[in-house]
């Protein structure tokens, strides 16, 4: 077959299992197993491509199609300029998680010895990336599951940068105060899981997805203990589901978190909640 014939094919296969951006996936595990850029697809579409090559297309255009994720096929997905390793133990990064990155990233141009830790790192792309583009102290990473724990190590050590990794239940395995704390935690309702799409429901790591009943659970765990791991006047910030943004602004205020700011993603949609911690008052008996 042509380069062109095996990606009509590759879209016909992807279309009829109902993924929706049927064209995209097909050429991108076309690219991904002949290293064809777009250009050379242009001038050179009628090449024959190998019969190895033919059969790991139809392979992948098969296990597509049962809408397994395409980061998961290929085992990597871009993030903030660098490329992770992703399997099916960590939650697959979006692009909009970068706006939490962003937001972190400013506070440490004001903060260069600063100390910071991410929960629920997964695969590690907050964490990591903050090493990689800001200067600061100390970097620790902290996931329940061990298997998400290796993938993050090994995309540190793609991005040769510091990171510590901790397994650890929220704070249980943490010791010390932090400058900074972010961290991308389960937010979605329990019963809103069964209406995800089939690539998120099916594949991607219930663990990191299930936020218990009504989604605040993690956000009020977070926000209740942290009081114990920040300094005063650190800073906590958290990615956000878009209709979340009143109840985690809430829990904040509730526990003395001063300085809170919603912010909004790349489609305007509240992604990112933040506030800093309270600096206790002395009182000075003269």
């Amino acid at each position: 077959m042509t380069i062109q014939e095996i990606w009509d094919k590759g879209k016909d296969i992807l279309q009829a299992a109902g993924v929706l951006e049927y064209k995209t996936d097909a050429w991108l595990l076309l690219s991904y197993v002949t290293g064809i850029s777009r250009a050379a697809f242009l001038c050179h579409r009628n090449m024959p491509i190998s019969k190895e090559q033919e059969a790991y297309c139809n392979q992948l255009f098969a296990e597509r199609a049962k809408r397994i994720p395409l980061q998961y096929l290929t085992g990597e997905q871009g993030f903030m300029g660098l490329t992770f390793q992703v399997n099916p133990y960590v939650l697959i990064p979006r692009q909009d998680t970068e706006i939490l990155v962003e937001e972190a990233g400013k506070i440490l141009k004001e903060k260069q010895d600063a100390k910071v830790l991410d929960l629920c790192t997964g695969s590690g792309c907050i964490i990591i990336s903050l090493a990689y583009l800001y200067k600061f102290g100390l970097a620790v990473g902290a996931d329940i599951s061990g298997e998400a724990l290796k993938v993050a190590r090994e995309n540190a050590k793609r991005h040769k940068v510091d990171v510590s990794f901790v397994q650890s239940d929220l704070f249980t395995g943490i010791s010390g105060r932090f400058d900074i704390i972010v961290s991308n935690p389960p937010y979605i309702c329990t019963g809103v899981i069964a209406s995800l799409e089939p690539e998120v429901r099916e594949y991607e790591p219930i663990l990191a997805l299930n936020g218990k009943e009504d989604g605040l659970y993690f956000y009020q765990n977070i926000i209740k203990q942290a009081e114990e791991y920040l300094v005063p006047g650190g800073d906590l910030l958290f990615e956000i589901g878009y209709d979340q943004g009143e109840q985690v602004s809430g829990l904040l205020a509730a526990y003395g978190y001063t300085d809170i700011k919603i912010k909004k993603d790349l489609a305007g949609l509240n992604r990112v909640c933040m506030g800093k911690r309270k600096v206790e008052k002395r009182c000075l008996i003269n």
